[in-house]
Formats: structure tokens, C-alpha cells, sequence
């Protein structure tokens, strides 16, 4: 069953309370979202603040995949750049598919509603993500059409020993 994907739907408590259970879920499944499972709900609710402040300044846009029953199933936020010469890119950030939702083409379903949003944005020419390594997201991503534009060895560190790479891909618009 597809996901249906609305741009900056109303944040509602049914909404926000969705993106959370949904954030924590992809967390404690292992999901590279920022956060190292076991994390609660009010561990990531802080994070989702920080997300719903910068769309009430208009810096971030959320692009939001429901269920047929309504559920909060993907989510991604796109946020502008404020730097006078990067403003024709966007940055992908919290990209998630929930996990009972995975293995049906829902992240490349929320990667192209990510890239149609995108296109819709005055100026924008380009999407940029970071993602984490040693989870095969590089080779996802660029399945979607992503090119690996740069690596940073180790940057990211999930555990005491168990170092990233922190991935930045780049999608073009045009």
C-alpha cells in the first residue's frame, strides 16, 4: 500500500506525537537518525523542538508519508541555508521510513516527494545529505539518484571503538 506525502502538513499533537513514536522507532531499530538505540521518546522529543522552532522561522520545511490508516509511516525535513552563496541548495536531514514500513519502496517514495518539494522551492537547484557509514546508506542513496560528494573517515562516533564516516551526497535538480 503507498504512502500519501503532504508538504508542511499542520503540526497537530497527533502529528508531532507521530513523527516522535516514529523517530523513536527508527532509532531503536538501528536507523542512523541521530540518536543510538535504546533511546526513549523524551530523549528525541528535545530534537523535534529544535525541528519544529526552525519551521516556525521558515528555515525548514517537513515533508510528511502517511498510512492508509492515517499513521505517521516517513518523514524528512528539508531545511534552506542561510549562507548568501549556498541558498540554491537544500539540506536533507532526519530522513525516516518506519520499520514495518521498510522493504516496499517507501524511501525511494520519500526521496522523490523529498526532491518534487525541492523543486518547488524558488532557486533551489540541489539537494545535500549526510549520512552515516557502515550501513550501506551511501549505496541507497545513490540508487535514488545521490552522488557521493565527499567523506569524512570516523567522523561520526556511535560507541566507544565504533567510528563513522560521515557521507555527504548531493542530488542535482536540474
Amino acid at each position: 500500500m503507498p504512502l500519501t506525502f503532504a508538504l508542511d502538513p499542520a503540526v497537530t499533537p497527533a502529528l508531532r506525537d507521530g513523527v516522535v513514536e516514529l523517530w523513536t522507532n527508527v532509532s531503536n531499530a538501528g536507523g542512523a537518525v541521530g540518536f543510538v538505540p535504546p533511546v526513549s521518546r523524551e530523549e528525541i522529543r528535545p530534537e523535534l523542538v529544535r525541528h519544529l522552532v526552525a519551521m516556525a522561522e521558515g528555515r525548514t520545511r517537513l515533508l510528511v508519508g502517511q498510512d492508509a490508516a492515517g499513521e505517521v509511516a516517513a518523514t524528512a525535513f528539508l531545511t534552506f541555508n542561510t549562507h548568501p552563496l549556498m541558498r540554491h541548495w537544500v539540506w536533507l536531514y532526519t530522513v525516516m521510513v518506519h520499520p514495518k514500513h521498510q522493504g516496499r519502496g517507501h524511501g525511494r517514495d520519500l526521496l522523490a516527494a523529498a526532491a518534487d518539494a525541492a523543486r518547488g522551492f524558488d532557486g533551489i537547484t540541489a539537494i545535500r545529505l549526510t549520512c552515516r557509514g557502515g550501513l550501506g546508506l551511501e549505496r541507497f542513496y545513490g540508487g535514488c539518484g545521490y552522488k557521493e560528494v565527499g567523506r569524512v573517515p570516523g567522523a561520526i562516533r556511535v560507541a566507544d571503538g565504533d567510528d563513522r564516516d560521515d557521507i555527504t551526497m548531493l542530488l542535482p535538480l536540474t
